[in-house]
């Protein structure tokens, strides 16, 4: 038989072993987080913008001491925007690499093929680059969003071509998966609000520039303006090819689209498009948030676009997050975000256990003279 003191001996191993063990991707002096998105590829810029601004802001945080005494260290795998890479990147990121939470994916398809995986292994999986409703109601106890939705950018759309520009014959050319589904529900929900039906719906595939198709279906349909849901390469195309036949429609994009590299693959023929977005005007100082963000890029010798503005503040809030969290757990986090109301330089974030949506706002803006 085990004597007193061995039990005792025993008894401090085992306490001081459930103490000290660790959630998966924490260590004593790090963090680390997961990323997969489109590295490479027609839709690159989306993903490197996000990475860009992220990083600025994990590696400031880092810099003056971390969270808690944790740097933050941010694993990245490139899926191209195909949700099959997507798959294999957040089942590696997860049982191999052991991440503490997933951050960053950009896409609608690809964040749709990996909602089963991180949901059964309970992993948080914070700020994707996606407006779809559907990752927003109903409510997924890991998936926070902080951007507005496509409801929300499709909204302000039909409102200001119909209050504002008397437009009412609106139709549709997007992208065909679950991406282009969710901003067509988006237009059609706001259709619907007034009594107005779609003049026009075509589709294009994903990581193509295949746009003559849809673009002959919507001349026959002739709507006076098109709501495009789609990301810059194809979309730039199809602009281009519209203007080239003499398709006088008025072009509209949701902010999946990346407006610095649409108006680089436009050249001189994007002048007129308009394009909501879900962050504000990144080279307008006079807001605190933007002002640190323009700060913090130059120091570190960053471009400053409306895709690096999103992933700064989507770091900031999952630093924010974890900064509120009562212990560097997975639960902690999850309860901590849904608790999250802070104002961020002059953008209200607001999270609760009902709304797992941060921000609501939306900024339209319009390319004139090559510039948004």
């Amino acid at each position: 038989m085990l004597k007193g003191k061995t039990w005792a001996f025993l008894f401090v191993l085992l306490l001081s072993a459930s103490v000290t063990r660790a959630e998966n991707g924490v260590t004593e002096k790090e963090i680390l987080i997961g990323m997969s998105n489109a590295l490479t590829g027609p839709t690159s810029a989306l993903g490197t913008g996000m990475k860009s601004g992220a990083m600025v802001y994990f590696d400031k945080t880092n810099a003056s001491g971390g969270v808690l005494g944790h740097k933050i260290k941010l694993l990245t795998y490139d899926d191209g925007y195909e949700p099959d890479r997507s798959i294999a990147n957040t089942r590696k990121l997860i049982e191999e690499d052991k991440v503490f939470a997933l951050f960053g994916y950009v896409g609608t398809p690809t964040t749709t093929a990996v909602v089963p995986i991180f949901s059964k292994a309970s992993v948080p999986y914070i700020a994707p680059f996606t407006g779809a409703e559907n990752f927003r109601n109903p409510i997924n106890k890991y998936l926070f969003n902080v951007r507005a939705s496509y409801f929300d950018e499709t909204e302000a759309m039909v409102e200001h071509l119909t209050t504002d520009l008397g437009i009412h014959k609106i139709g549709v050319f997007a992208q065909a998966d679950a991406f282009g589904d969710a901003g067509r529900a988006g237009v059609n929900r706001a259709l619907r609000k007034r009594e107005l039906s779609m003049a026009g719906d075509s589709k294009f595939q994903r990581n193509t520039v295949d746009v003559e198709g849809g673009l002959e279906e919507l001349i026959k349909a002739n709507p006076e303006a098109v709501i495009m849901v789609g990301p810059y390469k194809p979309l730039a195309v199809f602009i281009k090819k519209a203007k080239a036949r003499g398709f006088k429609a008025k072009f509209l994009a949701v902010s999946f689209v990346g407006m610095d590299a649409l108006i680089g693959e436009l050249g001189g023929e994007g002048d007129g498009v308009i394009v909501t977005q879900v962050m504000p005007n990144p080279n307008d100082s006079s807001l605190p948030i933007v002002k640190q963000y323009l700060a913090d890029m130059k120091a570190a010798g960053r471009h400053s676009d409306f895709m690096s503005l999103e992933g700064y503040v989507d770091a900031a809030v999952m630093v924010e997050a974890l900064k509120k969290a009562s212990s560097l757990t997975r639960p902690s986090l999850l309860s901590s975000f849904e608790g999250l109301n802070i104002n961020l330089g002059g953008l209200i974030v607001g999270l609760s256990p009902t709304n797992h949506q941060g921000l609501k706002q939306i900024f339209l803006t319009k390319i004139e003279h090559g510039k948004a």
